[in-house]
Parts: C-alpha cells; sequence; structure tokens
C-alpha cells in the first residue's frame, strides 16, 4: 500500500494511487453501476431543456435547498446574548447537527445542550428531559440566561415549553427569577430566518416584561438588528459607523465575539453578547433599525406594538444601499454624515470605476437569503452587471418576489432576470445549463455547481465550509463594497487566466496586466 509510516499521505493525493482506483472500480461493479459511457450519456441529457422542464415539474422532492431549519437561526441569536447558553428540546442528533453547522463554518467551538428525547419521550412527553436538562444545564455551565427552541419531535408531540418552565422552576431545576426565554421553532416549517425571529421575540419578551417604562419615555438609543447575518465583521463595521457618528445603540444578538473570540490560552464559554440589561432596556429605545426585512417581521412588530418605537429595515450593502441607511440614520438622530465616511463612499465609487470594464455586462445567478440576495442584486446591478437567475428557496415570505421583481424591472440591466421562489440548487443547475452565465454567486454549496456546469463561484452568504476567514470580513457599508467588488472582480480575473494556460494554445491573452 502506498500509505505507510514513512509516507503518510492525505486524502487528496492517497485516494489517487492506483490501488484505490482499483477498489473503486471493483465496488462499482460488485454494486452493479452503470458504465462510464452511460453515466456521461445522462449527464449529459441532463443539460438539456427536455430535462429542465421534468426538473421544474418535481414537486415531493427538494435536492439541495440552500437553508438550514428553525433551530439553527433560534440558536445562532441565542449566542448573541451575554452568558446565554442555547437549549434545544429535542433529539441529541439534532442539537449535534446545528453545533457542527455553525462550527464549520466559524471554525469556532459552538455549544449547545439538548433534553436529548428519545423513543420514550416521544409517547409520553418531554417533560422529565426538560426539568433535567435544565437542572444540568444550569449545575453545569452556569449561565446568566438559557434560551430554548425545539426540534420537530417536541413540536410533533405538541410539547407545551411554557408550561413546561414554570414546572421545572416549581420543581428547582433553575431559579424562579431565572430567565428562560422560549421560541417553538418546528424544522418542517420556515426555515433558519424564521427560526431567527421567533428566538429575538422570545428572548426580548422575557427580559423586557420588567423593564418597560413609559411609553413617552425613551433611553435615547437606537437598538440595531443584524438579522441572520454570518459575517462578524458586519458588527464590528457597524459599530465603526455608530462611533464616528456618536449615535447611542444596542446591537441586539451580538454574537461578534461568540463566533470570533481571541485565542488567549483559556477556554471561555461565553465570549462578548448583547448584555441582559441592554436587551431589557431596548423596549424603551428611541428606535430599532433592522438589516433584514424577513428574518425580523415579529421582532418588529412587538418592538413596535410594546415599545411604541419607530422601526425601519434598511440593507446597507453597495453604494446604493449604504446611502439610504447613512441618509436615514442621519435624519432620524439629526448626526451629521461625518467627513470620514464620505472618503469612505469615495474610495469604494474609484474602486469600481478602476474595475468596471471587467464587470460591465457580465451575466450573474445568485442565490442565498432573500435580504442577502436583495442586497447584492442591488449591488452587481450598480457594478453594471446583468442578474439573469434569481433563486431563493425560503423566499415564500410575504412580499420578497414582488419586491425582488421591482428592483430587477426598475434597472435596465435587470431586464432579462427570473427570480424564482421555493426551488433549489438542482434547479440552479438546470438553470445555469440551459442558459449559461459568466459568474455565480451562493454559498459553499454552489462548488457543486461550479464542477458540474463550468460556472466561476464567487462565495458570499452562510455557510462558507471550503474556505477560511471569510465571515470575518465586512460585506456592509463602503468597506464591505470594496469587500465584495474584490472577491467579484478578482474571480473574474483568475477565471481569464485559468482559461489562457495552454502555451501555444490559448495564452495569446495570458496577460501580467490586467
Amino acid at each position: 500500500m502506498s500509505q505507510n509510516v514513512d509516507k503518510i499521505k492525505d486524502h487528496f493525493q492517497l485516494f489517487q494511487e492506483p490501488e484505490y482506483q482499483e477498489m473503486f472500480e471493483r465496488k462499482r461493479e460488485f454494486e452493479g453501476g452503470p458504465s462510464k459511457e452511460e453515466v456521461e450519456r445522462v449527464r449529459e441529457w441532463t443539460k438539456t431543456w427536455e430535462y429542465r422542464e421534468k426538473n421544474f415539474a418535481r414537486e415531493a422532492l427538494t435536492i439541495n435547498p440552500a437553508k438550514a431549519c428553525q433551530p439553527l437561526g433560534a440558536i445562532f441569536v441565542a449566542a448573541g446574548f451575554e452568558g446565554t447558553l442555547p437549549f434545544v428540546h429535542g433529539s441529541q442528533g439534532c442539537v449535534a447537527y446545528f453545533r457542527s453547522h455553525l462550527t464549520r463554518n466559524y471554525k469556532e467551538p459552538f455549544q449547545a445542550v439538548s433534553s436529548s428525547m428519545t423513543e420514550d419521550a416521544a409517547v409520553f412527553g418531554g417533560l422529565k428531559n426538560m426539568t433535567d436538562g435544565l437542572a444540568n444545564s444550569y449545575a453545569l455551565y452556569k449561565p446568566k440566561m438559557i434560551a430554548l427552541c425545539t426540534t420537530c419531535m417536541a413540536e410533533v408531540i405538541g410539547d407545551d415549553l411554557g408550561s413546561f418552565i414554570t414546572t421545572s422552576k416549581q420543581q428547582g431545576s433553575v431559579p424562579e427569577d431565572f430567565p428562560v426565554p422560549f421560541a417553538h421553532t418546528p424544522s418542517f416549517v420556515g426555515s433558519h430566518i424564521t427560526g431567527y425571529d421567533n428566538m429575538l421575540k422570545g428572548i426580548l419578551v422575557a427580559l423586557t416584561q420588567e423593564g418597560k417604562t413609559k411609553k413617552e419615555v425613551t433611553n435615547g438609543k437606537i437598538n440595531f438588528i443584524p438579522g441572520f447575518d454570518p459575517y462578524v465583521g458586519n458588527i464590528r463595521e457597524l459599530k465603526s459607523i455608530l462611533s464616528l457618528m456618536d449615535v447611542p445603540n444596542t446591537v441586539l444578538a451580538d454574537n461578534a465575539e461568540s463566533f470570533d473570540s481571541p485565542n488567549l490560552g483559556e477556554f471561555k464559554m461565553y465570549n462578548g453578547g448583547t448584555t441582559l440589561e441592554e436587551g431589557a432596556d431596548s423596549i424603551n429605545a428611541k428606535a430599532t433599525i433592522s438589516f433584514q426585512k424577513y428574518s425580523t417581521p415579529k421582532t418588529l412588530e412587538y418592538l413596535e406594538k410594546e415599545g411604541g418605537q419607530t422601526t425601519a429595515t434598511y440593507r446597507p450593502i453597495g453604494i446604493r444601499g449604504t446611502d439610504e441607511f447613512l441618509m436615514g440614520l442621519s435624519e432620524l438622530t439629526g448626526k451629521a454624515i461625518p467627513e470620514e465616511l464620505e472618503i469612505e463612499r469615495g474610495r469604494a465609487v474609484d474602486a469600481i470605476t478602476d474595475s468596471q470594464a471587467w464587470l460591465h455586462g457580465k451575466r450573474v445567478a445568485i442565490y442565498g437569503d432573500p435580504d442577502h440576495v436583495l442586497g447584492l442584486v442591488n449591488f452587481v446591478l450598480e457594478l453594471g452587471m446583468q442578474p439573469i437567475h434569481v433563486l431563493v428557496n425560503n423566499g415564500n415570505v410575504n412580499g420578497f418576489e414582488e419586491e425582488a421583481k421591482a428592483l430587477l424591472a426598475a434597472d435596465p440591466n435587470g431586464q432579462e432576470a427570473t427570480v424564482w421562489v421555493g426551488k433549489d440548487l438542482w434547479h440552479m443547475r438546470s438553470l445555469l445549463d440551459t442558459e449559461p452565465v459568466d459568474l455565480l454567486i451562493g454559498n459553499s454549496y454552489g462548488k457543486f455547481l461550479q464542477r458540474d456546469t463550468g460556472t466561476p463561484l464567487v462565495r458570499i452568504g452562510y455557510p462558507i465550509f471550503d474556505r477560511h476567514h471569510q465571515h470575518r470580513y465586512s460585506i456592509l457599508g463602503y468597506k464591505g463594497a470594496f469587500n465584495l467588488l474584490n472577491w467579484i472582480v478578482n474571480t473574474i480575473l483568475d477565471e481569464l487566466d485559468r482559461g489562457s494556460m495552454e502555451l501555444g494554445v490559448n495564452d495569446t491573452s495570458f496577460d501580467l496586466i490586467r
């Protein structure tokens, strides 16, 4: 064997060795697999319009949906509050998936616990699991708050979280005054953005019950809600902007430190986060600004009704989106936009001008979460690019499709675009094969589309499993616009070089200067 103690190979090289290739071939024959010629024939057929029509006609199957389920969004929110332990009422396997999903994206250990429901709990209910789980979590991990959500199992049998938490407190699992906010987050409806909204509202309801002052009295602050935003750099960029403008603020569900904590040689279970006191006082804010319309509707409604607050939604992605946010913030606070931000804007516009020749007219496919996709569509239109395929699996939320179509219709470069709601990445594969584009923008799952269709991928969104450190950058504000521009234009230039590598064949324009 080629793998021995004196010659260690990693799997990239190891499985290319002759003995492994021979083993794979014998495995294919043993399993009665089709010939390579038949595989290639079917593969070519799946690139046709005939197959596309069959693909889009399917109803009972989802293939690679480019979304996650509600509890992932719920524990993502919980990680943004000081000393908070996410607790998922359901089976251990579900929680292991959520933890590994976040860990793989951020390359950080993520802690969440489970009530470890099994078959008996599915029959008799999960109250015992809840009381024991809360007691163990409180004693072992010493949190300041436990944020509780559910999985499918608990939802299907109808466990009453409010009643279970009350009973657990009566039995002494946690002190009576210990905060245990909760949200019902069934995985069989909605997506991770739904779970984000449900959990954030649940936490604010629990924290603000005692903290509300008279409606005409405010704390002078503005609440900011990032939404399900995987870029911790966005929160840091937001804080930089607010500091420059001297805006009193509270960032709700601030998980920047949770997902990007320093290595100081000692493990710390809880890092950063919005303090519980800030969360409680958020009901008294002057206004609340959300950066994601479709992952915060219930939360904004609660703050409007119970806090009597003005609420607004902005997507500060790209030049136009950032302009609208800063002008709205200036109008709301009476603070002038500082010269430093004007200079940042000028640099971003200059960078776009520098790259314009390589971007103009390029055809693009975009997929991801509703608010991120709308921000990216707006940005690529600014760059003079042409969105062709816009796909959002979890876009069946009130108003998304109409908003996307209106945005595209208002720009000459958006006239050829089609908006696909509730479709998955196997649908996207058919779109790319039948109506090719120059660039694909989306998360790491797009690498399979890149391989199958040859479309270059710009990794933007969640999750990014196969590249490191991208979550540490911002895509928000003028600095974020430069980061997006950098990733997009350099992917195009990399592809130009890859397509001109053959000496004497296609290297006529293998240029040093681009």
